[in-house]
């Protein structure tokens, strides 16, 4: 077992795709004085590996949530001089940066979307398993709740949420059951917001897709953290700060996160000289390739021994022009 895997294994953090974060970030980490941005550091199993696998680079861990921050201060003990830890949303990565006076670095990771130990942690109201307090913040000091989604939000608005976010047929029954529950008392635990997500569906509907709530609370945990908005101001950010050489690796658990993603890697990977000129523009060349074909999923392997991977798309690409 090497280093970096009974690492993860002490941590109780199954690190996903972990082989081919490795793999594709391996060739712009491999520089003396290499630095990577783990956007969502989470419990550090994907930035152990690294840290062990490049012995000079240094590592900037950003995370929302303070919890994660603690955990991966204690995690990472021993590399602690070539770790810098950062409590921040993903979208402030320009500031992080000019900070640290950091003008441009060589590997970028996102591995969105909650983590196993939010999850699993029942105070934090992540999960339908287990009765807790709605809160779904992953920024404990965030202003906004599940809570107050559930119960300040109109009708109209939920079920546009849960039909966005959720992707939930049921949505308009789920949002008016919310209503009509809440004007009796305040919903405020997810044991209560998962009977009544699954009193609304259908029973037939019911009995196929696993928990019926699971579409409901992936809504409500990216309405509370704005985590298609900050994605959508963290992309583009993270690309312009990638050097020439660097390559950025993006994990992505949901069709919306993935399609955001894909776009903007290809706006970058595209030539955007006019139509109509005669030859292509020097300063309009692509300023990225793209790594992947698609987006890689997870072995079946990985699946078996790990199934919160399943929902996993990997995309990557490397920076092979400065920006004009």
């Amino acid at each position: 077992m090497s280093t970096a895997t009974s690492g993860t294994a002490a941590s109780g953090h199954v690190p996903v795709m972990l082989d081919q974060v490795r793999e594709l970030l391996a060739p712009s980490l491999d520089t003396a004085g290499a630095v990577l941005v783990d956007a969502t550091l989470g419990r550090a199993g994907h930035a152990m590996a690294l840290l062990a696998d490049h012995r000079e680079l240094t590592v900037i861990g950003i995370d929302a949530d303070q919890a994660a921050i603690d955990a991966s201060r204690q995690l990472l003990h021993n590399d602690l001089d070539r770790v810098i830890l950062v409590h921040a949303v993903y979208d402030q990565i320009p500031s992080v940066l000019a900070d640290l006076g950091i003008r441009g670095v060589q590997g970028f990771l996102f591995d969105l979307g909650v983590s196993s130990p939010q999850l699993d942690e029942p105070g934090r109201g992540f999960s339908y398993a287990q009765d807790a307090p709605l809160d779904m913040r992953m920024d404990r000091e965030g202003p906004l709740t599940a809570a107050d989604v559930v119960n300040t939000y109109p009708a109209a608005r939920l079920a546009r949420i849960l039909t966005e976010y959720g992707e939930e047929r049921f949505a308009r029954r789920i949002a008016e059951a919310l209503v009509a529950e809440r004007r009796r008392a305040p919903v405020t635990s997810t044991a209560r917001l998962a009977d009544i997500v699954r009193e609304s569906i259908p029973a037939p509907a019911r009995r196929t897709g696993g928990n019926p709530a699971k579409r409901t609370f992936q809504a409500l945990r990216i309405e509370v953290n704005d985590e298609l908005g900050s994605l959508r101001r963290a992309i583009p950010a993270a690309l312009d700060a990638v050097a020439v050489g660097g390559r950025i690796v993006v994990l992505a658990y949901h069709s919306l996160e993935d399609r955001i993603v894909k776009r903007e890697f290809a706006s970058r990977a595209t030539d955007s000289t006019p139509p109509g000129l005669p030859v292509p523009l020097a300063s309009a060349r692509p300023q990225f390739k793209l790594l992947t074909s698609g987006a890689r999923r997870p072995a079946q392997a990985e699946l078996a021994a790990n199934p919160r991977a399943a929902s996993a798309r990997l995309r990557a690409a490397e920076r092979v022009r400065a920006a004009a």
